[in-house]
């Protein structure tokens, strides 16, 4: 097997577990203050997030749900470009107050992937300050060779785009790629693209089809905290709890 050279991670649920506490909350405070009456509760918003991207999940529960009585499609983007923009202030605040904790293990394993020598980067479909907020602010000591979010693709996941316009910035192939995702659309997107795949699970992908995926763990762990289960991995793989760059680079170079 060829040597893996980079390591790509989504950002929501891998880098910060920002769906519930997070997105759901700022949608939430935008939709109050635009003088809607309804709430996404976590159920609802667990069913949303099987549509890829906010403006999309926003346009798909508006048009479901009525909210657009006789505005053109022209009309329906502004409003929903609007919508977002205020959505994407809220929740850039909440995370630069520091409420969102990073989840466990995943800055120690961008270290070793660093100390390694691996490319980094992160290919989300959040909104591009949302991702340098947490890339260029939170994780500032990390050193990614690039950040692409938001609408820098015309597809979203499952849509493999994303991770192809990875492969094109880097000029690699997919066997020398490892991708860190956390959901199914995220895991069909980096299996469509041909990439080595480790998935952490969170409240709202615990119980998602993840077949796809080399490697199914609750949490990349930390040694001296939260420790993760795996629940998909062949019987090569020995599991302590600690996902460690140096067991992924000997696995998927085996």
């Amino acid at each position: 097997m060829p040597e893996i050279k980079a390591i790509f991670f989504d950002q929501d649920g891998v880098i910060i577990d920002t769906e519930k506490d997070g997105h759901r909350v700022a949608f939430n405070e935008m939709f109050r203050e635009f003088g809607y009456d309804f709430q996404w509760d976590v159920e609802k918003y667990h069913e949303l997030l099987q549509i890829s991207g906010g403006k999309e999940r926003m346009r798909h529960y508006f048009r479901e749900e009525g909210i657009f009585p006789g505005l053109s499609e022209e009309e329906e983007t502004e409003l929903l470009l609007k919508l977002h923009k205020r959505k994407t202030e809220i929740f850039i605040k909440l995370i630069e107050s520091g409420k969102l904790p990073l989840r466990t293990g995943v800055k120690r394993l961008m270290h070793e992937a660093l100390d390694k020598g691996l490319i980094l980067g992160v290919c989300t479909t959040a909104n591009e300050r949302s991702a340098n907020a947490i890339a260029r602010g939170m994780l500032h000591d990390i050193k990614f060779n690039f950040v692409l979010a938001g609408d820098v693709v015309g597809k979203k996941k499952p849509d493999p785009e994303i991770y192809l316009l990875a492969l094109e910035k880097t000029g690699l192939t997919p066997e020398t790629c490892i991708v860190i995702e956390d959901s199914r659309n995220g895991v069909l997107a980096a299996d469509k693209a041909g990439m080595h795949i480790v998935a952490t699970t969170n409240i709202y992908t615990e119980n998602e089809d993840l077949s796809e995926a080399d490697i199914v763990v609750t949490s990349l762990g930390d040694p001296d905290g939260e420790k993760g289960i795996l629940k998909q991995g062949d019987e090569k793989f020995q599991f302590d709890g600690v996902l460690k760059v140096e067991q992924l680079l000997k696995y998927f170079s085996a």
